[in-house]
């Protein structure tokens, strides 16, 4: 198959363009404007890979988006540009609701008048697969309740609200315009490559630093966590055998308050890199003031992907865990370059407007 994978150059984008290059039986076209979280080194083990290609442009950019599906003969569009993190889009909402809610406007107009122009029987092949996020259904209690694809959506921040809009856009030119889409909401991911702000690789490398370890309030907020490259590979099951019109959840069963991420990667690396002195890395923890309208809870059911695609997440969340900060020890090479271009001078999320 034929894929356009938008923001392949991100955390989760660059995992699918991997995983999909190493068939060599696929085309993957990487469309990514390289935002600050847009990363070709995170794509150096493929860009030479003579069925990959990757290409500078905005999904806003109509005229190259057309010009791509046309000239590659394009089966699935796999859209995952996006802005992403919670903390900038309070601080800056405007981003988010260009890239997210335009940004996703223009891709389907284009993929529209695309798939419009196929012979019928390739035009019944095709795909939309837009990839969300749980935050689009808002927040749960401590105790009870969990997210399936029937969840009523209550975003809570500049960045879910905007996601929430951009899958009700999809969904609409499904319901309106025939056009053969399928939706995706995963849960929190984590794992190799990950943008250094991020709540684990941002403990990890503070952590190495010998610098405080911030956790919000009193970390007692719960995240469901996903290992990437399980991500990936259920992704490139809703885009190929995913049902049009169907939303899929994607999640790792794996539970955890941000208090036991932070204490468990601290323990991690008490074995595998411990401090000078002898004292442990759970001294460095720091509590912060909480971020406005933080979610309490996310708690994601995969049961219908599981089920109706034959998928499952490999990766418990140990080894999961175990794997990304082995990897972060290896990959100092990555990550060095961005931690020293300062990319938080402040803490971000901390205006609530």
């Amino acid at each position: 198959m034929r894929f356009l994978v938008t923001g392949g150059a991100g955390f989760i984008g660059s995992a699918v363009c991997r995983r999909l290059v190493a068939n060599p039986q696929h085309r993957v076209i990487n469309l990514d404007c390289l935002t600050y979280a847009g990363n070709l080194a995170s794509l150096q083990q493929i860009e030479n890979y003579p069925n990959y290609r990757f290409v500078k442009a905005d999904i806003c950019d109509s005229q190259t988006v057309a010009e791509i599906l046309r000239d590659e003969d394009i089966d699935v569009i796999m859209h995952l540009a996006a802005e992403s993190h919670v903390d900038r889009s309070i601080d800056g909402p405007e981003a988010f609701i260009e890239t997210n809610i335009i940004g996703t406007f223009r891709l389907l107009t284009a993929a529209r008048a695309y798939r419009d122009s196929l012979p019928a029987e390739r035009a019944a092949r095709f795909r939309f697969h837009h990839v969300s996020t749980d935050e689009v259904f808002g927040d749960l209690p401590f105790d009870s309740g969990i997210f399936t694809e029937d969840t009523p959506y209550a975003p809570s921040s500049p960045y879910s609200a905007s996601k929430a809009a951009s899958d009700h856009l999809v969904r609409a030119w499904g319901h309106t315009y025939g056009l053969p889409v399928v939706l995706s909401n995963c849960s929190n991911n984590y794992g190799p490559f990950h943008f250094p702000e991020k709540l684990i690789p941002l403990v990890i490398l503070n952590a190495l630093d010998e610098q405080p370890l911030p956790v919000y309030g009193k970390g007692e907020n719960v995240r469901d966590w996903l290992y990437v490259e399980d991500h990936a590979a259920a992704l490139e099951a809703v885009a190929t055998r995913g049902r049009p019109g169907q939303s899929y959840n994607i999640g790792g069963r794996a539970e955890r308050r941000n208090i036991d991420v932070v204490e468990t990667i601290c323990r991690i690396l008490d074995g595998k890199r411990p401090r000078a002195g002898g004292s442990s890395y759970l001294d460095l923890i720091t509590m912060v003031s909480d971020r406005p309208g933080h979610d309490r809870r996310y708690a994601i059911d995969p049961h219908k992907t599981e089920t109706e695609l034959g998928w499952s997440a490999d990766e418990s969340f140990e080894s999961g865990m175990a794997k990304t900060i082995d990897w972060y020890l290896a990959n100092d090479w990555w990550w060095k370059p961005i931690r020293a271009q300062k990319y938080a001078g402040r803490r971000l999320g901390e205006r609530a407007g």
